[in-house]
């Protein structure tokens, strides 16, 4: 009798949604993202499901448009480890991640946050290691300025590092030594406070898919969080990354893939898409639509009918009509991409960019989607997912009631948590402490 080969598991995480696009505040559903009811119903939900961890991002300055904070942007979020730290005292086995600054932090500081948390939550603290190199953002804060593109990646290199040195500063059996860093950026000495935490070091998370942002997860990252839209893109970027890993002496399982997708639901495929449609013309109103085109051809665009065809006119790619957004790369490319689109469909402002920006990844019946999470990890376009809903706070629960028991009857999800920390879920090593 021949042994049955296990299936690859998938890993889940679920992101509170609220500082992008996607999520629907017009839904009567949706409620406050600053109760922290909001914030524990979600994270419930998710260790209800067996999530692997809950994902708060974070940015450090309001989105502004025409000079003005934008009207749909979320304004007063708790900051993020504030946050998943009350969560620690509600939950028991999920992960808390959270996405803080390496750009306008201090190591010692945020290492010694990182590591309380985990104590907390004993083992299930995770940092996502974002920059910023705008001065935009820069003018909230003291020193202001900016760092050049690939700078901020060389400090939050030498930021991660140096925060591992403080982690390991004490040895496992509780004796603590003096540390010393002396590097580009950083310059410190003394003694870290916090003893060794239950995992080690926390997760640590890195989001983007620039070349930069592949380098950076493969040398020193547990998880990367990025974004593709089909299996076949999925499918390149997880055998780009896992091929860089080698070259700083790690596995391909020592970092897992995990892009942030959307699903909807629905008793039938007709009604899935449905459903899914009605959901992007709400993600996408009139005025969302007019600043998603003003976000590549920089210029006000408010007297054009969001209902009407798009400009005629050239982009500016010089403008700061829109700031706190990433910059689009090459606006004249989009825009003759989007002009070709509109042509050839017939499609007005609003009907362009409902069908070229982000959409629902997995849409169909219950037992549909399971099976297309199922077919990414299992012909390797990803590890697992961390799933954003489009409903706050409840947007997770018909994905729990419903997906999570298919998944299990598969063989590629968890009954139950196995172990106690965040590593322990996503089956990395603990980092080996120093003597």
């Amino acid at each position: 009798m021949t042994e049955r080969t296990p299936s690859k598991q998938i890993h889940l995480a679920a992101h509170f949604p609220g500082v992008n696009s996607t999520t629907v505040w017009s839904d009567p559903r949706s409620r406050s993202h600053i109760d922290f009811s909001s914030f524990q119903h979600l994270a419930r939900t998710a260790e209800r499901g067996l999530f692997d961890f809950f994902f708060l991002a974070e940015g450090l300055r309001l989105r502004e448009h025409k000079g003005r904070i934008h009207d749909l942007d979320v304004v007063g979020r708790p900051e993020a480890l504030t946050v998943l730290t009350a969560l620690a005292a509600v939950t028991e086995r999920l992960g808390l991640a959270g996405t803080v600054n390496a750009t306008f932090n201090e190591p010692y500081e945020l290492a010694r946050r990182l590591a309380s948390l985990d104590h907390l939550s004993a083992g299930r603290a995770a940092w996502n290691v974002v920059t910023t190199s705008d001065a935009f953002t820069g003018e909230n804060f003291r020193r202001g300025g900016y760092l050049d593109r690939a700078e901020r990646y060389t400090r939050a290199a030498e930021f991660l590092a140096t925060a591992r040195e403080l982690w390991d500063s004490w040895t496992p059996d509780g004796r603590q030594r003096p540390f010393a860093h002396r590097g580009q950026h950083f310059a410190i000495e003394g003694e870290f406070t916090v003893p060794r935490s239950p995992q080690g070091h926390p997760v640590v998370i890195q989001a983007g898919d620039s070349a930069e942002g592949r380098e950076f997860a493969a040398s020193a990252a547990d998880i990367i969080f990025t974004r593709h839209g089909t299996l076949e893109a999925g499918r390149e970027f997880y055998a780009d990354v896992k091929r860089r890993l080698a070259a700083y002496g790690r596995e391909p399982d020592d970092l897992l893939i995990m892009p942030g997708v959307s699903y909807v639901l629905g008793d039938t495929a007709a009604e899935a898409q449905e459903k899914a449609a009605e959901i992007r013309r709400k993600q996408v109103s009139p005025q969302n639509a007019i600043l998603a085109l003003e976000q590549v051809w920089g210029v006000d665009l408010s007297a054009y009918d969001p209902d009407g065809p798009l400009p005629d006119i050239d982009p500016d790619p010089g403008s700061e009509l829109v700031q706190g957004r990433v910059k689009i790369a090459d606006p004249f490319a989009v825009a003759a991409k989007w002009r070709a689109l509109s042509e050839a469909k017939g499609l007005s402002i609003r009907q362009t960019v409902i069908e070229t920006t982000a959409r629902q990844s997995f849409i169909g019946t219950p037992d549909a989607v399971a099976a297309d999470l199922a077919e990414f990890v299992a012909r390797d376009a990803a590890d697992g997912f961390i799933l954003v809903p489009h409903l706050t706070p409840g947007g997770l629960d018909d994905f729990v009631d419903r997906v999570v028991p298919l998944l299990q009857e598969r063989g590629v999800y968890r009954t139950e948590y196995r172990g106690a920390t965040l590593r322990s879920h996503l089956g990395l090593r603990e980092p080996v402490g120093k003597d």
